[in-house]
């Protein structure tokens, strides 16, 4: 008679949601953990027989999801949340969020703005980020120090900054930060320049040859505006795509953000050559940046993933939110009610940002041999009532309030919906604090 295995973790939910294979839902299974990993899915009558638990979580009434993955983020920003609102696009990023950041960007304001950040994306089912701000070394020490995980962005960019005054020392620091992360089990690197127009050639040729050398994502706006293409065609007599894919960055390592500006031409290109484009449709109706095709790209092969970009121009880290609009928006910009169904706008914000990230065989599903970055979202609620259709429920009824519990790499991290292991009142009242010293300024 073969024993039960001990292992770290069984929880039994109403529902898994696996998302790979597609569309699928199981109903009463137990996804079982040990250590970091997934290592059975199994109904639940057939776990409690084969495998003993050091902690057993009942979920009588939940969706069992992977991990929400949120490929776009500017996270320190969240402490500029609500800023600088019902503003065109340049006049938003040159008149306001340029100007605060000289006054008060710094390795606290880094710390304490990731910090606020994490706590919220824990709240919301999201386990990981594509991280894209400066202090990239203080950022990273804020995720590891919460057991969070996140691709660091190591950013560059024409201008002095408080990070670093030259072209030189921007890419000194970001080699000794990539250097100082080889080893971390939740985080990573990638090259984050800033756009085609605050990025000369010259540093976006030594960012192809490093990004080569290295083996390490490119995670760039791209095509963000309508001006941004025409400025382009003024000044280097030719789009952003072509440009940089003139210089070699159009490959399986480009994680292109916003693409609300894109031909058909440019759209197979991408699928050609292996481009994740990252889909932020809250913050592009926000700042009337324009419409990305995700239909379009998702439908010509190209892997979508979806972002929420930062707080001061969302202003929120919901991708919750994010995903409804996507699929809603994506209706109207198709011009069909079937364009970004459900289960497609699921799979984005979840193996699609996964692999934008360069991790797909980590993380972004739930399958055995992948780490447990899971959340759980309570669908017995008034609002989930009645349910017909969980992945649907999810994606149009269910909202962040309803994520309960949440694991990353097999560690909980809420639990009935409070934080375990952050201060609440602490960041509330750190959060507070730089509202007083950025508004007084």
């Amino acid at each position: 008679m073969t024993l039960p295995r001990a292992v770290d973790l069984l929880i039994e939910a109403r529902w898994v949601v696996p998302v790979e294979p597609s569309g699928q839902v199981l109903e009463s299974h137990a996804v079982v953990v040990d250590a970091d990993r997934i290592v059975a899915i199994v109904p639940i009558a057939d776990a409690r027989q084969q495998f003993t638990a050091r902690e057993r979580v009942q979920l009588g009434e939940h969706a069992l999801i992977p991990g929400l993955i949120n490929a776009h983020t500017h996270n320190p920003m969240t402490l500029m949340r609500g800023l600088a609102d019902d503003v065109p696009f340049m006049v938003w990023l040159k008149e306001h969020v340029w100007p605060a950041e000289a006054r008060v960007m710094g390795p606290e304001f880094v710390r304490d703005g990731v910090e606020l950040a994490i706590a919220e994306m824990i709240r919301g089912g999201t386990t990981c980020c594509n991280e894209n701000y400066f202090f990239p070394d203080v950022q990273a020490a804020t995720y590891r120090r919460h057991g969070f995980r996140s691709r660091i962005g190591l950013p560059v960019i024409e201008f002095p900054t408080p990070w670093a005054r030259s072209r030189d020392e921007y890419f000194d620091k970001a080699l000794g930060v990539h250097d100082t992360l080889r080893d971390e089990p939740l985080l990573g690197t990638a090259f984050a320049p800033h756009a085609p127009y605050t990025v000369s050639d010259e540093s976006f040729e030594r960012i192809r040859l490093l990004s080569d050398q290295l083996d390490l994502p490119v995670h760039l706006h791209l095509h963000e505006t309508a001006d941004e293409i025409n400025d382009s065609l003024r000044d280097f007599g030719m789009r952003p795509f072509a440009r940089i894919k003139q210089i070699g960055l159009v490959n399986e390592r480009l994680i292109a953000v916003h693409m609300t500006q894109l031909s058909e031409a440019e759209i197979n290109d991408c699928a050609a050559h292996g481009v994740s484009i990252v889909h932020n449709v809250e913050s592009n109706m926000k700042l009337l940046s324009g419409f990305c095709p995700a239909e379009a790209i998702r439908r010509a092969g190209v892997n979508l993933a979806i972002g929420t970009d930062g707080c001061a121009s969302n202003n929120d880290l919901d991708l919750f939110g994010e995903m409804r609009s996507a699929a809603l928006v994506g209706k109207l910009v198709a011009h069909d009610a079937a364009a970004m169904s459900a289960v497609s706008v699921l799979r984005a914000a979840t193996i699609g940002s996964a692999r934008a990230l360069g991790w797909g065989e980590r993380i972004g599903s739930i399958e055995v041999g992948k780490q447990a970055d899971l959340a759980a979202v309570n669908l017995g609620t008034i609002e989930s009532q009645p349910l017909y259709n969980v992945i649907s429920q999810l994606i149009y009824a269910a909202g962040r309030h309803q994520v309960s519990d949440v694991w990353i790499a097999g560690v909980r991290k809420l639990r009935d919906r409070e934080l375990t292991g952050m201060d609440t009142g602490e960041i509330l009242g750190k959060a507070r604090s730089w509202r007083d010293r950025i508004a007084t300024r």
